[in-house]
């Protein structure tokens, strides 16, 4: 690439050209115009970034041109001159995100290093310094501090540069480790070993090294700086940032340095020393965008998430694509629950990176909170598909299916999720709850026994359990499980009342009462504990005691209905009719209209010899259900009674036909009261 004056004068127009070097072969220029201001006889900083096929030039960190290239696998990137043209280069630098200054932004995202190894970067300043990625250039001073040229020191430095240049690393290394080891202990010695043992990334032994050549020569301008390089690499931050302090020491105004500090800080979790290591930097370099992330991070550590958005934002100001600061604003935004940001941000960041896993949580995070499952589902999917082996994208996709009401995919996720971490208890319930939910009793059951297995203390499980087991029919295993409920779990209330439930249908009256009383302890105003005390105290005989809870529930304030079907079924069985017409006439004024409610209301005016009233109930209760043989059988009756004779047969063939073993109430004037 070179830069090129088009248009000459007091604000030049200045643009971008490159072309891609293939196979030896040139091809064809780009020129790209730069929409900014241009000064002549100035030196600019020029970064590119590269990312697989995608490239991006920065000048001052301002987005120049960004294009793609799918040929080149391999190779650099560099600048060109034609032969009538002068052109100065000051200063280049290769980094990767594989060395300290580099991995800034991958330290503070938390990205793997397997992704930041193919990502390299060119920058070329117009500053005078070493190379970051090697730690440093060689020692020139060494032979002025070895002597003369003969000396053991220049001759060991001399052919380790030669193997050096050979591409003979190991080799380079031993001929120094032998010249040390017979007794030589020059700086420069040292220096230059812990240089190779970098680049043979033996991190360890080359800070041990470069610690070394500082302590012979503490004022030495970079052994301490690449010491903490090293130990940066090693993930040795609080070492690494003593290094760099020394190194700031030596050099105050070595502004890496105080970079390279504020990244081991932010990882140590010195978040405010790192602010002010972060500060000293931007205070000579105010647009470094590394440098503003990393304090944009140290800022998020420290809650000051509207400082810390702020510098994404004046980041994405001049790179709207930056990955790290949309994917930290996603996460802000996320903690924030402002999902119209997350939106936002996640949108913004997949247009630019469409297989980023954050732009994608980020998506099923903002559906998820808009209700909108199947969206969910889609990215959750995506996710799943990007990285199958990770276990949240499995059960994430679970839990949107399963809210979408796709329980056969939700399924198939939360079993994928067991398989990628079969000991997560969650995983399981949740299977075993969307297979209960398709009627799959037994795969249910298996999942809830290992969820149970895993965590015995798991919220749920018990509940969901014993379900199965009551609806499998095995009434005492489900009870069993419902007493292990714990007393602080949701499902303790409810699986106390299943309790007393399952017992009344064993009629196991005494252990029902106990139940049921048990749950008005907890709740006493909990009308359908009370409904059903008083039927299992009808049950049990104790005619008094069911009769106050059905009154109690009649003026309680609560829906009432139940408990005055049980005051008229009462009433009943002492023969009191008027009673238990006036409670059914209740019923019949508040809108209900059951058949049963009819039925009896007709047949307790059928009793007091009303028999056209009790005919207009029946039918009623036909009109509902034209099958119910019992009020087909007392309808005859009552037309009978009104001299209906035809009509009257007419029913009773019916409620024969409909209910046979009516045959032998036929006889009978007036059946009892259902």
């Amino acid at each position: 690439m070179k830069f090129t004056v088009l248009q000459p004068g007091p604000r030049p127009i200045v643009a971008m050209v490159r072309y891609p070097v293939i196979e030896g072969r040139k091809g064809d220029r780009v020129q790209t115009p730069l929409r900014m201001m241009i000064h002549a006889n100035t030196p600019y900083r020029v970064t590119v970034d590269v990312k697989g096929s995608q490239y991006r030039a920065y000048i001052e960190g301002q987005e120049a041109d960004f294009w793609t290239e799918d040929r080149l696998k391999a190779g650099g990137v560099g600048f060109f001159r034609e032969a009538d043209e002068r052109a100065r280069v000051y200063w280049v630098k290769l980094e990767s995100q594989g060395d300290i200054l580099g991995r800034i932004c991958g330290w503070l995202s938390g990205k793997s290093s397997p992704e930041a190894k193919d990502q390299g970067r060119k920058t070329m300043d117009y500053r005078n310094t070493e190379t970051t990625d090697r730690a440093a250039a060689s020692d020139s001073r060494s032979a002025e501090n070895g002597g003369d040229r003969n000396t053991p020191i220049t001759r060991a430095l001399s052919k380790a540069a030669s193997l050096h240049l050979d591409g003979k690393l190991d080799e380079a290394a031993k001929e120094l480790v032998r010249t040390l080891d017979g007794g030589e202990r020059h700086p420069a010695l040292f220096f230059a070993l812990g240089q190779l043992q970098y680049e043979l990334q033996d991190y360890g032994p080359a800070a041990q090294n470069y610690t070394q050549a500082a302590l012979l020569e503490p004022l030495h301008p970079t052994a301490h700086f690449n010491a903490g390089v090293c130990l940066g690499r090693l993930e040795r931050w609080e070492e690494a940032a003593a290094s760099f302090r020394k190194a700031i020491s030596n050099d105050p105004v070595r502004s890496e340095a105080h970079l390279a500090l504020g990244a081991c800080l932010v990882q140590s979790g010195l978040h405010n020393e790192a602010v002010d290591a972060y500060d000293r930097f931007l205070a000579r370099h105010p647009d470094h965008n590394e440098a503003l992330f990393g304090k944009a991070v140290a800022l998020q550590k420290r809650d000051r998430n509207s400082e810390a958005a702020e510098l994404y934002r004046r980041i994405l100001s001049r790179n709207p694509h930056s990955e790290d600061a949309l994917s930290n604003l996603v996460s802000l935004s996320l903690a924030n629950q402002d999902y119209e940001l997350v939106r936002k941000y996640a949108q913004q960041l997949a247009e630019a990176h469409p297989k980023s896993q954050i732009a994608l949580e980020g998506l099923a995070g903002a559906a998820f909170a808009a209700g909108d499952h199947r969206s969910a589902a889609d990215y959750s999917r995506k996710l799943a598909d990007l990285s199958p082996q990770v276990f949240e994208n499995w059960f994430n996709l679970g839990v949107a299916c399963h809210k979408a009401g796709d329980l056969g995919e939700a399924a198939e996720a939360y079993a994928r999720a067991t398989r990628v971490r079969p000991d997560s208890p969650q995983a399981h319930l949740n299977l075993g709850v969307s297979l209960q939910e398709q009627g799959d009793l037994k795969a249910a059951r298996t999942a809830y026994e290992r969820a149970l297995a895993i965590d015995p203390k798991l919220p749920g499980v018990h509940w969901n359990l014993g379900l199965v087991h009551e609806q499998s029919g095995d009434l005492e295993a489900a009870e069993k499980l419902y007493a292990q409920v714990p007393q602080n779990s949701p499902d303790a209330d409810d699986a106390a009342f299943r309790i007393g439930h399952l017992r009344l249908q064993r009629a196991d009256h005494a252990g029902s009462i106990q139940a049921f009383e048990d749950c008005l302890v907890k709740r006493p105003n909990w009308p359908e504990a009370r409904l059903n005390l008083g039927i299992a105290h009808w049950r049990a005989g104790n005619k008094e005691a069911a009769r106050t809870c059905f009154q109690d529930l009649t003026v309680s304030g609560a829906d009432s209905r139940e408990a005055l079907r049980g005051l008229a079924a009462l009433a009943l069985e002492h023969q009191e009719y008027d009673k238990a017409f006036e409670i059914y006439r209740q019923l019949l004024d508040s809108g209900e209209r059951s058949p049963e409610l009819l039925y009896n209301a007709g047949l307790i005016c059928q009793k007091r010899g009303e028999a056209e009233d009790a005919a207009v109930l029946y039918r009623e209760a036909l009109r509902t259900d034209p099958q119910f043989g019992e009020a087909l059988l007392n309808l005859g009756h009552a037309l009978m009674s009104l001299g209906n004779e035809f009509e009257a047969r007419s029913c009773w063939r019916k409620a024969v036909i409909a209910k046979p073993d009516l045959a032998q109430r036929y006889f009978e004037p007036a059946a009892q009261a259902s």
